[in-house]
């Protein structure tokens, strides 16, 4: 068995579905198949998800909303036509529409059923036209597959005992067309992923069936070593271990979301990432462990709009609970932190930028000097974080050194320098302008 997992560019339109349901059909052991709300068909378009949002925001604040959900409506129109499908479908998905929008709900759950209704409107198209071919197929809501989360709209997290009513899937011979990015709290309240969490729910549902192999199916061949907007024609990744592409994917890769691969590596389950537009193609299998290529670098990944709150005082390190008191005071504001380089005297908190808006700047940076009493505090932003990713760099000496080397020759400063305790990844802090640059140079070293 195979779960088959296709994104938002894979289901934009109707020709795309068309490529779908080819896929689906040359490979019977793809039983169970996770779709994407549609996404762009050309860079000037809008993804459904956005459209929704926006037709959720107007809502919100007591707007008249028909004009967002007739932009929405459309997108579907366009898709049934270009399927010969009845048009008593797109009455179906607007009257699903119109009963989230005047349903009791609170509306923290109301605006969280608004955006997961992209990937169900869709989930049920490509299942009504799967069995428009001839083919046994059945849309199957998350609450019935079994995808039972946490109450945390926005960043819910899979309950374990979801996996044992997901396996229960086996026993049919269906092939069963599951929307992704949402599922159900216990009580039966609907509830989210993180933006782009279908490939969360890929992930899961193949660890629940104990699939042979999860496929992630995407618009590119494989994943490359570097972003090809960057270096033009970069190699091509054939093999990843699930640490790899992890770091990978939180350092920028757009191609997996950071967190789906977490279900799939815990059940040990090898994922595939293919392209819909040429199915045929390799792809790059990710795994638990690959055999050494002799290249201790896998991948150059980047990531801009980050900061730094820096924080000297002389004699901190003999300061009991100096980092606890001052993190607690980040907790407090709902902001989270990405890294926490540190020396004998100062402390650096390195976060998402959009986190601290102007007025909780000024509030934190008082409540440190109200608190911690530093000898110095300030924030900078415009940072960008450079990754340099491999496994094999533990065993190879002096893969620092031309990294640091290559920045020097692309005229780069380097802000900062943190590398993970588990050795697969070093990350570089710089200014956000020379990032092109920078990873340009690395490219040249580790892999020309």
């Amino acid at each position: 068995m195979k779960v088959a997992k296709f994104g938002g560019s894979s289901v934009a339109s109707a020709e795309q579905l068309k490529k779908v349901a080819c896929i689906i059909q040359d490979d019977p052991a793809r039983r169970v198949i996770v779709v994407s709300a549609p996404g762009k068909r050309n860079s000037e378009d809008v993804k459904v998800t956005d459209l929704l949002i926006n037709l959720g925001n107007a809502y919100q604040v007591g707007k008249d909303y028909q004009y967002e959900l007739e932009r929405v409506l459309h997108r579907y129109q366009i898709i049934i036509a270009g399927l010969q499908l009845s048009s008593e479908l797109v009455n179906t998905i607007s009257q699903d529409l119109v009963q989230v929008l005047e349903k009791d709900y609170d509306i923290e759950t109301k605006l969280e059923a608004i955006k997961a209704s992209g990937e169900d409107s869709l989930a049920k198209i490509l299942s009504t036209y799967l069995i428009s071919l001839g083919i046994d197929a059945r849309y199957l809501n998350p609450q019935d597959a079994g995808i039972i989360l946490s109450d945390q709209p926005g960043s819910a997290q899979i309950l374990p005992e979801s996996f044992e009513k997901i396996y229960k899937l086996r026993k049919s011979n269906q092939i069963f067309v599951i929307p992704g990015f949402f599922g159900y709290t216990p009580e039966g309240k609907l509830v989210t992923f993180s933006r782009g969490g279908s490939d969360i729910t890929g992930s899961i549902v193949a660890a629940g069936l104990k699939a042979e192999l999860y496929e992630n199916f995407t618009d590119v061949d494989s994943v490359y070593c570097v972003n090809p907007q960057i270096v033009d024609q970069p190699k091509e990744i054939t093999s990843l271990t699930y640490k790899e592409m992890r770091e990978l994917a939180y350092g920028g890769f757009s191609v997996f979301h950071a967190e789906a691969l977490i279900p799939a590596f815990k059940a040990k389950i090898p994922v595939c990432i293919k392209n819909t537009n040429n199915p045929n193609a390799l792809g790059t299998i990710i795994v638990s462990e690959k055999e050494v290529r002799g290249n201790p670098v896998v991948g150059i990944a980047s990531d801009k709009g980050f900061m730094s709150l820096y924080v000297s005082k002389y004699l901190m390190n003999r300061e009991v609970g100096f980092g606890r008191r001052l993190l607690n005071i980040l907790e407090d504001e709902g902001i989270s932190y990405e890294h926490t380089p540190s020396g004998i005297d100062d402390l650096s908190v390195v976060l998402r930028e959009k986190q601290m808006t102007p007025e909780k700047e000024s509030f934190v940076i008082e409540r440190i000097n109200n608190e911690l009493h530093p000898d110095l505090v300030y924030i900078e932003r415009g940072l960008a974080l450079i990754m340099i990713v491999g496994e094999e760099m533990h065993s190879h000496i002096g893969t620092a050194a031309k990294a640091t080397q290559a920045f020097a020759d692309a005229k780069v400063n380097i802000e900062m320098i943190n590398q993970g305790s588990s050795e697969v990844s070093v990350m570089f802090g710089i200014k956000e302008e020379g990032v092109e640059r920078a990873v340009r140079s690395l490219y040249n070293a580790f892999f020309r």
